[in-house]
């Protein structure tokens, strides 16, 4: 059975759930069929072999005892235990014998056998007090040995034996009759099976199907709208599922076109103001020495600003890249930010801003160094530039036995509420007035969130415009791999 399951499942066919629907329906209808058909037929003919053993037993027994009483051993022609044995042999369609204690056939309903010697293993255990014994010879009659029993008041002897012959061909044609009834029946459950395993299949399946044709429009572009088939709870999730997948999809080809979008512009400002300032230059007959070093000096501001922008994008989409990027090495996270913040204290002291470090304990973790030190370098670049005149940068390193956590607060201009969900967005400033006066790209904020998810970890921030603003890195001391 295994082994038909099995080149069942190669079967291509097989694999449609439409027909392994069929195949259940219709071998869960014809299975009861088969054990209704063996089970009760076959119970059918124990039970009626039964019932005619034990209703012969009980007739050859009166008449056994007739036999004593008619003391018909000694005389069989007693019309009254004759009378009751042809009664017995034509009820039956059988055969009678009655055999004396010295095996001789006595009597014999068919009136062949009389006077002849039986040896018969039944009779003759009967003799020795072996008691009664049925035998059904094939299916075609029943053998019944029943001891003749001559009782006195203090003892009983065996004095002979009754045979009896029962046909069972009664039994047969009521068998054969059933049978025959059961197979049409059967033949009808079949047709019945198969025409509502066929229905079943189709209209079990069909909300599938009609999913499967709407993701197909969609899929081809003739409808962008959502699906809705609520025939199952299942057809309900997976048509939900798919809703939000493609409100997904819609969302990041809206963001990819806002990105390209955004990337343009950025790229093509600066050669805007570059071709400006070039064209400014060519337009003029014997610049001075002061406006052609002013005029470069703003193109070589562009420049850097292009290859800013570029490194930036560059960096972006190392970030977006694969785990297999990592370049993981148990470092210490102390030295890590006290260097970051070694390199990054010019620029705080041309801002007028306070760097402060604050360590709760030595932390050592599996991190990229690189992508680590820029996400937080951006982080703390962003507070000294958002920053007021006088103010600080506080950066404060902790760890528990699971996670570190690296917090970048500052004293400066804070961030609108309104404006928190988008800060790590490409391209998002808070401040666009200021955007060109402070510099950046718009870029660092979604580079720092990409290197430290890359990292397993997590980002949060709070904002108070006018108090400052706190920003929250906690990442696993231990590198979790995808």
């Amino acid at each position: 059975m295994s082994e038909i399951w099995n080149k069942m499942k190669k079967w291509k066919g097989f694999r449609s759930l439409k027909v392994r629907i069929f195949f259940i329906i219709v071998l869960g209808g014809l299975i009861p069929c088969v054990i209704l058909h063996f089970g009760i037929l076959g119970r059918y003919m124990d039970n009626a072999l039964t019932v005619r053993t034990n209703e012969v037993q009980t007739q050859v027994r009166i008449i056994a005892d007739h036999l004593i009483t008619y003391n018909y051993l000694l005389d069989n022609k007693n019309d009254v235990v004759n009378a009751e044995l042809a009664q017995l042999s034509n009820l039956y369609d059988g055969r009678v014998l009655i055999i004396d204690s010295n095996l001789r056939i006595i009597k014999d309903t068919y009136g062949i056998s009389e006077g002849k010697t039986i040896i018969y293993e039944e009779i003759i255990n009967c003799m020795k007090g072996g008691g009664a014994t049925n035998l059904l010879r094939g299916n075609s009659y029943i053998e019944i040995a029943v001891p003749i029993e001559e009782k006195t008041k203090d003892s009983s002897r065996i004095v002979g034996v009754m045979l009896t012959s029962v046909s069972c061909d009664s039994i047969n044609t009521s068998y054969a009759y059933i049978e025959n009834r059961a197979f049409l029946i059967e033949i009808l459950a079949m047709v019945v099976v198969f025409g509502l395993a066929f229905f079943l299949s189709r209209h079990i399946l069909s909300p599938f199907e009609k999913i499967t044709e709407e993701i197909n429009e969609v899929k081809s572009g003739f409808t962008d709208e959502d699906i809705k088939v609520t025939e199952y709870i299942e057809t309900e999730r997976i048509g939900d599922a798919f809703n939000q997948m493609m409100g997904r999809m819609r969302v990041l080809d809206e963001s990819r076109q806002e990105f390209v979008s955004n990337v343009s512009h950025e790229l093509k400002t600066p050669l805007a103001s570059m071709k400006v300032l070039a064209d400014s230059l060519l337009s003029q007959e014997d610049v001075p020495a002061e406006l052609y070093r002013e005029f470069m000096t703003d193109i070589t501001t562009e420049i850097d600003r292009e290859n800013k922008i570029i490194t930036d994008l560059l960096s972006l989409v190392k970030m977006t890249r694969t785990s297999a990027d990592m370049n993981v090495e148990t470092m210490d996270i102390n030295s890590i930010l006290e260097l970051m913040l070694k390199r990054l204290g010019p620029i705080a002291a041309r801002a007028n801003v306070k760097l402060i470090f604050e360590s709760r304990r030595q932390v050592n973790a599996e991190v990229d160094e690189v992508k680590l030190t820029l996400a937080l370098s951006n982080l703390v670049e962003n507070a000294i530039k958002y920053n007021i005149d006088g103010g600080w940068v506080k950066v404060l390193l902790d760890a528990d036995h699971q996670y570190f956590s690296v917090e970048v607060s500052d004293s400066g201009i804070g961030i609108p509420q309104e404006a928190i969900e988008h800060i790590y967005e490409r391209f998002y400033r808070v401040d666009k007035s200021h955007s060109k006066e402070i510099g950046g790209t718009g870029l660092g904020l979604a580079i720092t969130r990409s290197a430290i998810l890359m990292h397993r970890g997590s980002i949060n921030v709070t904002s108070e415009e006018g108090v400052g603003t706190i920003f929250k890195v906690k990442i696993p001391i231990t590198y979790i791999a995808s």
